[in-house]
């Protein structure tokens, strides 16, 4: 593996400079980075440098790190010169397999030997990429969400020639990098994140072509709803939260039955003791201690949080009214 450790890269390569090119390049200098990019676009630097003066206000108000600078960005004419010094080089290339394929197989030949090779990919597992490379070992998927300035969630996994060595490291280094990183066990086409949000939206199509729903009303149903949930708890442990003090195991008792409704075009699975338990055990590690009452009181008043911070409270909106 690399030499270099992940509190000390120092410069990082982006390939690819689009929208999440682009926002890659802007949190890596946002967290003090210097950054060499390309992309083979004839306007790549005009488009990739827009860009990132655009993300810039947002990124000082989450607060710059020491040295960061836009002037530490470095837009080369080739691959080669982008990653010829590089220590850490991500990938952000269109989602066609044999374009990334062909590009991680270039990428592992310029870079230097043990620099880990991260790709943005939506979907792709890294197993049907790194089919062309001769060190696929140090291919992995560092999945972002978009914006990749904003949005602190990395994905990250390997393919079946990947180490674990270059997991671990990848892994550490988006943390440092100041990333909330979900380092997955085993390849899922798209990942966790993805197929959740894929799985939301499909129903949503579904509800709106049959008449259902209208698209005012299926955003303000999770703005005004979940959503507000989901900004700080996730949906296992906010469905923990309605079993009352019997947690999760009460919940699954009192509505696992309503799996077999049909309230989405979605097959759920069936429900049996080794999913039950799972599901239990799970929200018992997620709590991390906290008993129902802390977590009502955390969701309660990150609830009020989001709220005030949307002005959204009613008070707020009395406010704003007058």
């Amino acid at each position: 593996m690399t030499s270099t450790e992940p509190e000390n890269v120092r410069r990082v390569a982006c390939v690819g400079a689009g929208v999440i090119g682009g926002g890659w390049v802007a949190h890596f200098l946002a967290r003090g980075y210097d950054v060499t990019a390309w992309d083979p676009a004839p306007d790549a630097e005009l488009r990739l440098r827009r860009l990132v003066d655009a993300a810039w206000p947002a990124l000082t108000q989450l607060g710059l790190a020491d040295g960061a600078s836009r002037d530490r960005l470095t837009v080369t004419a080739t691959l080669e010169e982008a990653v010829t010094e590089a220590e850490f080089v991500q990938e952000s290339a269109p989602e066609k397999l044999e374009l990334k394929r062909d590009l991680l197989a270039r990428l592992d030949a310029a870079t230097p030997p043990g620099v880990v090779i991260a790709s943005s990919t939506s979907g792709y597992p890294m197993t049907d990429m790194q089919t062309d490379a001769e060190g696929a070992g140090r291919l992995v998927v560092g999945h972002p969400f978009n914006p990749p300035y904003l949005i602190p969630l990395v994905e990250v996994v390997g393919g079946e020639r990947t180490t674990a060595e270059a997991v671990a490291w990848a892994s550490r280094f988006y943390e440092v990098a100041g990333k909330s990183v979900i380092t997955m066990d085993r390849e899922v086409p798209g990942f966790i994140a993805n197929r959740l949000q894929e799985a939301l939206w499909r129903e949503a199509l579904h509800m709106v072509a049959n008449g259902e729903a209208t698209v005012k009303e299926i955003d303000d149903s999770i703005t005004e709803g979940p959503g507000l949930r989901w900004a700080f708890m996730g949906p296992m442990l906010t469905f923990a939260l309605a079993g009352g003090e019997g947690g999760m195991a009460h919940m699954l008792d009192h509505f696992g039955p309503s799996l077999k409704s049909p309230w989405t075009r979605l097959e759920a699975p069936e429900l049996d003791r080794a999913l039950y338990d799972s599901v239990v055990a799970g929200c018992d590690d997620a709590a991390a201690g906290r008993t129902i009452a802390d977590l009502v009181t955390e969701r309660d008043q990150g609830v009020i949080d989001v709220l005030r911070a949307t002005g959204r409270l009613p008070g707020a909106r009395k406010e704003a009214g007058r």
